[in-house]
């Protein structure tokens, strides 16, 4: 019976097909399996501790997007998940005991093991100080560049399997990630080498996603905010005239406080 209702879905035109979740157009273009992966990785905290149905992720997913909330993998739906975007959760797991929520000094170092050909040296050093300057002008913080010896943060570029757990999917989707406070990897920010970089507006810009995942390696977890710079997904805006919106800067300052001037 379930055999003859998906052929006769099938053969229905795009509207009336798979009424409950996709729509003939949806399920050529995206898939089950995409939809589920997509689920997994950016929301797992439903998968591992709630027995939900496909519908209900579906919905978790809208309502953190602020999405219309139907459990439908409506064209909305849709468009959220084709677009790029960072690779940590948007509803990460609680938090173990290894590693912290936040650095327990305000003094950090940060080294560069490696370049992109997209972009000049002195643009990647450039994009990396500006994005670090992001969160130390509203905190405490401070960002010391080092060469030879250890760093807090650890800054690549890499493709596919990296050696860290997380894999990038080549280009498009996945445009880097990064460890939260911590020893070993904690703090470290990882780049697809797949991705064009760039430092303006082509492309993906460099200095926007850096600044996204030194959020992540101060301790901040995604904001649903849209228009926040830990929304986690992709939107250009100028880089000579970003400012850091209200959201992640209330944030940053609940974990460090204030910016003190310094003398």
């Amino acid at each position: 019976m379930q055999y003859l209702l998906l052929c006769a879905a099938i053969l229905l035109p795009g509207s009336l097909a798979f009424p409950a979740f996709f729509q003939l157009e949806t399920w050529r273009n995206t898939g089950l399996q995409n939809v589920t992966v997509y689920l997994d990785k950016f929301f797992p905290i439903f998968r591992r501790t709630q027995n939900l149905s496909l519908e209900e992720r579906i919905k978790e997913m809208q309502r953190f997007f602020n999405l219309n909330v139907t459990g439908i993998l409506d064209e909305e739906t849709l468009e959220i998940i084709r677009l790029p975007r960072c690779g940590l959760p948007d509803m990460p797991e609680p938090r173990t005991p290894i590693g912290s929520s936040k650095w327990r000094k305000t003094r950090l170092t940060y080294k560069i093991v490696n370049y992109t050909p997209d972009l000049s040296r002195q643009s990647v050093d450039n994009a990396i100080e500006r994005a670090f300057a992001v969160w130390g002008d509203v905190t405490p913080l401070e960002f010391r560049r080092v060469y030879i010896r250890p760093a807090d943060i650890v800054i690549g570029f890499a493709r596919r399997a990296h050696g860290d757990g997380n894999p990038f999917d080549g280009r498009g989707n996945v445009l880097a990630h990064a460890f939260g406070p911590g020893e070993g990897l904690g703090g470290d920010a990882h780049f697809d080498e797949d991705e064009k970089w760039s430092e303006y507006d082509q492309e993906i810009n460099l200095f926007l996603v850096a600044a996204h995942e030194f959020g992540h390696s101060l301790g901040l977890d995604h904001s649903n905010v849209r228009g926040a710079l830990m929304y986690p997904i992709y939107a250009y805006t100028n880089p000579d005239t970003f400012e850091l919106p209200e959201d992640d800067k209330q944030r940053i300052q609940k974990l460090y406080g204030k910016f003190i001037m310094r003398f």
